[in-house]
């Protein structure tokens, strides 16, 4: 079964672009739905989400600027505008009602994908966990700190890196080889260290950590859920 990398809908009122896009982006692994009219995209978005949305503007009936600023209050999938090449007053308007991205036609296919998976990577980022409370523990990765029953402890740059990783992979075995790749470290005493150094900020007994576990020839783990 093939792995998609994001459900995309398409909507364009121009078979032949519709077409053609749907063909390009499924060629390159993205789950592809279209809809030729922004009524049609309006009921789609209502049953399914999608993780973008590739909207022309210039349609019959409700065009892509209205269709985004009513639902960009609704939903925050994000929305890339296909707009008239020379257009700036579309592009700037398609910005200020919640527009992501913008791309005149005719367009690169290519530059299309490239477009795509910038805003994906973007939202990714975005919608990983900063913040995490568990117990009587908390883990804040914007103020580089760790609140344990009151006490605070700083983390290093080095140390966050490893959090980060492991907090938006819970339960997920991170060997030292793959540690070391992160934080750009080849020792694995040193890896320990820093893995002892991080227990004393987040377990209330180190030396039994109830969070932060090792797993004998395998690596460490965070069990936080």
């Amino acid at each position: 079964m093939n792995k998609f990398i994001a459900h995309i809908l398409v909507v364009d009122d121009d078979d032949g672009i519709r077409s053609l896009v749907k063909q390009y982006l499924t060629k390159n692994n993205f789950l592809v739905t279209t809809a030729n009219n922004a009524e049609d995209a309006g009921e789609k978005i209502s049953i399914i989400k999608f993780d973008l949305i590739v909207l022309d503007i210039m349609m019959p009936g409700k065009n892509g600027l209205e269709f985004t600023q009513e639902h960009k209050k609704k939903i925050n999938t994000p929305i890339i505008l296909l707009t008239a090449k020379g257009k700036a007053n579309e592009r700037v308007e398609g910005l200020e009602v919640g527009a992501d991205d913008y791309l005149p036609k005719p367009f690169e296919p290519k530059e299309l994908i490239l477009r795509i998976k910038n805003i994906l990577n973007k939202t990714i980022k975005s919608n990983q966990k900063r913040i995490i409370e568990f117990d009587n523990i908390k883990i804040d990765l914007n103020k580089l700190l760790i609140i344990q029953n009151d006490k605070e402890f700083k983390i290093n740059n080095t140390e966050k890196i490893i959090l980060e990783k492991m907090i938006n992979e819970p339960g997920k075995t991170f060997s030292r080889e793959t540690i070391g790749k992160l934080i750009n470290l080849d020792k694995e005493r040193s890896i320990d260290v820093i893995i002892t150094r991080l227990r004393k900020k987040i377990e209330i007994d180190p030396k039994n950590p109830k969070y932060l576990q090792t797993l004998r020839g395998a690596g460490y783990v965070l069990w936080i859920e």
